[in-house]
């Protein structure tokens, strides 16, 4: 399922992305081109303003009414289904840390040698595996985020 989320919601586009939902977000987006992307890529229109639900023609929208970042998420994991772990297995679903948070792009393994001087010292020295953006460069290993994020998740999904 892919979103794309109104300028109000740069948070939620943000988790989506770390959870590994296709998320398009753009902080200064005008309306008519926001929908024009929503109905041509077949996305899901994540808003908070009530004038585009009136908008005709719209069916893949849902409409946010809190502030509440992770009030948000979880209305969306819900909503489409998403959860991203199987709570009786405890074991992720989704695959977590596969788009970059910041652009959206599908990062790709990168080696050791390459993450050299653009990863902290103790990262580099500590961690084998590493991902890229390809689009922005940015690096991303495997650490106690990881384990951050999951602990979240429950916290959000299941209190």
């Amino acid at each position: 399922m892919k979103f794309i989320a109104d300028s109000m919601l740069g948070r939620l586009a943000k988790w989506l992305r770390l959870l590994g939902h296709d998320t398009l977000y753009y902080p200064d987006i005008e309306d008519s081109l926001l929908l024009r992307i929503a109905w041509e890529e077949d996305r899901v229109l994540l808003t908070r303003d009530t004038r585009l639900v009136k908008v005709r023609g719209l069916k893949k929208l849902l409409l946010l009414t809190g502030n509440d970042p992770f009030e948000q998420l979880k209305k969306v994991i819900m909503s489409f289904n998403l959860h991203p772990f199987d709570p009786g297995r405890d074991r992720f679903e989704t695959c977590l840390y596969s788009r970059c948070s910041l652009c959206n792009s599908v990062l790709v393994p990168a080696s050791k040698e390459q993450a050299k001087d653009r990863v902290p010292e103790y990262v580099y020295l500590t961690t084998e595996s590493f991902n890229k953006c390809q689009k922005c460069d940015k690096f991303y290993w495997e650490g106690t985020h990881q384990e951050k994020l999951r602990k979240k998740l429950m916290e959000i999904l299941y209190n």
